[in-house]
C-alpha cells in the first residue's frame, strides 16, 4: 500500500496534470478562463480574492522552501533550525488563516448570489469542496505542530526527503510512511487537487497574464471638439437655388 501510494499514485497525479492542461489547451481553448463574475457582485469579491490570493501565494513558497531545500542548505547559510520552523510556523498560520477566510468568503458569495451560483459548474463545485480541505488540513498541521512545540515532526526528514526523492524517480516510501497520518492526509488531497486542476477554472493559473508588467504604456487621446456651426465648412455638392422662403 505504501509503494502504491508513495511510489506510483504521486506520477499519475502529475501525468494527469500534464496530460489534461494539454488537451484542455487544444480543445477547449475558449473555455480556458476564470469565468469571471465580478459584473454580477463586487463587494465580497474585493475581498475575499485578494485574501485568498496573498495566502496562497505565500503557502506556495512555504511548500517550495520547506519541501525543496535540504536542512543542510540553510544550516550552511547560518539558519538556525529553530529560527527556521518559528519562521516557518508563523508564516504558515498567517498565510492559512488568510487562504481559509478568502476561500470561504468566496465559497459564500458564490453560494448567496443567484447570478454566480447558477454559472458555477459541477466541476468548481467539487474543486471547492477538495480545495478548502486541503487549505483546512494544511492549517490543521501547522496547528499541531505549533501545539506540540519541541516535540513537533520535522518533515523536512520524512516528506521533504520523498517530495525530492521523485524528482530523480527514486521515491523514498519509507520516508514518507514514517510522517504522522496528517501529513499523510494533507499530501493525499493535494494529489487529488492536481488531478482535478486541469479540468476546473483553476487551470487560469498557467495562463496567469504576467505581459502585463512589461507591455508598453496604452495612450489614449480626447476626441478634438466639434466645430462650431459657423465654423464649419461647406459641404460639397448642389447649392439651394430658388428655395429659400422669404416674408414679405
Amino acid at each position: 500500500m505504501d509503494t502504491a501510494l508513495w511510489g506510483v499514485l504521486p506520477y499519475l497525479a502529475v501525468a494527469t496534470l500534464i496530460a489534461g492542461t494539454v488537451w484542455r489547451y487544444r480543445y477547449d481553448r475558449f473555455g480556458w478562463t476564470t469565468r469571471s463574475s465580478q459584473l454580477y457582485e463586487s463587494r465580497l469579491l474585493r475581498i475575499g480574492s485578494p485574501l485568498f490570493h496573498f495566502g496562497i501565494l505565500v503557502v506556495i513558497v512555504g511548500h517550495v522552501g520547506g519541501l525543496l531545500i535540504p536542512k543542510s542548505w540553510t544550516e550552511a547559510v547560518g539558519i538556525s533550525e529553530g529560527f527556521y520552523h518559528l519562521n516557518a510556523l508563523l508564516w504558515g498560520a498567517i498565510a492559512g488563516v488568510c487562504t481559509l477566510a478568502g476561500i470561504l468568503l468566496l465559497v459564500y458569495r458564490r453560494r448567496t448570489t443567484g447570478p454566480v451560483f447558477m454559472a458555477t459548474t459541477t466541476n468548481d463545485k467539487v474543486m471547492y469542496v477538495v480545495l478548502v480541505a486541503a487549505i483546512v488540513l494544511g492549517l490543521w498541521t501547522t496547528l499541531v505542530s505549533i501545539g506540540a512545540g519541541h516535540d513537533a515532526h520535522d518533515y523536512r526528514e520524512t516528506v521533504s526527503v520523498w517530495f525530492r526523492s521523485l524528482f530523480i524517480l527514486q521515491p523514498d516510501v519509507a520516508a514518507m510512511a514514517a510522517a504522522p497520518v496528517q501529513f499523510h492526509v494533507h499530501v493525499l488531497v493535494g494529489l487529488l487537487l492536481f488531478t482535478m486542476w486541469p479540468f476546473t477554472r483553476l487551470v487560469h493559473a498557467f495562463t496567469a497574464p504576467l505581459h502585463y508588467l512589461f507591455r508598453p504604456y496604452i495612450v489614449y487621446r480626447s476626441r478634438d471638439a466639434a466645430p462650431t456651426p459657423r465654423s464649419r465648412p461647406d459641404r460639397p455638392g448642389w447649392s439651394p437655388v430658388g428655395t429659400s422662403d422669404r416674408k414679405r
